[in-house]
């Protein structure tokens, strides 16, 4: 799995803070994108989060590239539908040579792996024939969940929260829950504060919403080892 933050808006604390501003002065908006840099706009923004106060953070967005995922994860993340996606097209490239993921617990199991792989290489032949005599946008159907794919991803920090709070869930799938701390890492480097507590509800707040299902790491205060 490869994770690249392509692009965001700039300075986005700053941003959001002269948005925040804005609602309560009769400054110029130039003037408050002046006033509201670095420590300031950092006050204002913890002050911002701690009181729930979000709509200002939908001002500034990131893109992510995400390379070698599974078509199980693409299909969870959309889900997430305040968000802008585009997706590598089984209908247009060839996938006869695809690759696929193969989930830690077949990875780590001798027997499970041969016959995983044994079963992809079959579909791979299949997939092959298929597109040799009939149209890609048909021969696809074969092609399992597992098939790498490539996505670009954008957000705004609002639904980033969102994301983080469902997908850095130790109950979150595996490979969605890895995609989600590794977003999460690089977006702490641009915008801190605005992230300084994001990740499951138990890193935001210390509660859970999972009552019996719980994995009990809201009890611990333990980051998640993904």
């Amino acid at each position: 799995m490869e994770v690249t933050l392509l692009n965001w808006t700039p300075d986005p604390e700053n941003t959001v803070a002269a948005a925040a501003r804005l609602c309560y002065s009769p400054s110029s908006i130039a003037e408050l994108c002046t006033e509201m840099q670095g420590v300031t706009a950092a006050k204002l923004i913890a002050r911002l989060m701690e009181m729930g106060h979000l709509s200002p953070i939908e001002h500034a967005s990131f893109t992510f590239g995400v390379e070698g995922v599974s078509r199980a994860l693409t299909h969870q993340l959309v889900r997430h539908r305040l968000a802008s996606y585009s997706q590598k097209s089984q209908r247009y490239v060839d996938e006869s040579n695809f690759g696929y993921v193969i989930p830690p617990g077949i990875r780590d199991n001798p027997r499970a792996r041969q016959e995983y792989l044994a079963v992809m290489e079959q579909i791979r032949r299949g997939y092959a024939l298929l597109a040799a005599t009939a149209e890609k946008e048909d021969a696809r159907y074969l092609l399992p969940n597992a098939c790498q794919t490539s996505i670009i991803v954008t957000m705004n920090c609002r639904s980033l929260l969102n994301f983080f709070e469902r997908r850095c869930c130790a109950r979150a799938q595996w490979e969605i829950q890895k995609l989600a701390w590794k977003m999460l890492a690089l977006v702490k480097e641009q915008a801190p504060t605005i992230f300084a507590r994001a990740g499951a509800r138990c890193d935001m707040d210390g509660t859970c919403p999972e009552g019996a299902m719980s994995c009990g790491r809201w009890q611990t205060g333990k980051n998640a080892d993904v």
